[in-house]
């Protein structure tokens, strides 16, 4: 049994959810999103909750019953709520600055990074040194900052790079003589 597929998603007042056949639809005050699960699972919503079951006791069936619905849990806090993720750049140098839909990053390299912002994220730049990526969709929010993140990844003998804030990085030892 799955721990996590048992419990039902509860809809808080403001946001409704919709069932047509395998797709889910939830609406609330910050837009509408929708998922649709695999034939694996069933979707039905009763009384502002949304449960899913398994369809049989297969071992695919048990896997797609807890990620659809930490899914669909993504699905309701996302439309309330922005989901967040922050990064930091650490380096002499290295800088971050936004001009309109293009993020500029200066990371050392022999010329500047230009990253496109896509549509449902919004980025902002507190500081040169901080990035703070927001979106609806938590999948889409994790890959942006990942894929800001794979420009200079934070490298283990200084700590140069652009981190998660509050990473921890392994600092190992130079050499010695």
């Amino acid at each position: 049994m799955s721990r996590i597929g048992k419990k039902p998603v509860e809809l808080p007042s403001g946001v409704s959810a919709a069932v047509s056949g395998q797709t889910i639809e939830v609406k609330g005050p910050k837009g509408t999103q929708s998922f649709t699960a695999t034939d694996d699972v069933t979707i039905s919503v009763e009384d502002n909750v949304v449960k899913v079951d398994p369809r049989g006791k297969s071992k695919r069936a048990r896997q797609q019953w807890g990620m659809s619905r930490t899914m669909i849990a993504n699905l309701v806090s996302g439309v309330q709520a922005p989901f967040k993720k922050e990064l930091e750049i650490v380096g002499v140098g290295y800088r971050a600055q936004l001009q309109g839909k293009v993020l500029k990053l200066n990371l050392g390299l022999s010329h500047d990074v230009d990253f496109e912002i896509p549509d449902g994220i919004t980025i902002t730049c507190p500081k040169q040194t901080e990035i703070v990526i927001e979106g609806h969709d938590l999948q889409q929010v994790g890959q942006v900052a990942a894929n800001i993140r794979e420009w200079r990844r934070p490298e283990p003998y200084k700590g140069k790079g652009i981190r998660y804030k509050g990473e921890y990085i392994f600092q190992k030892e130079g050499k010695k003589k």
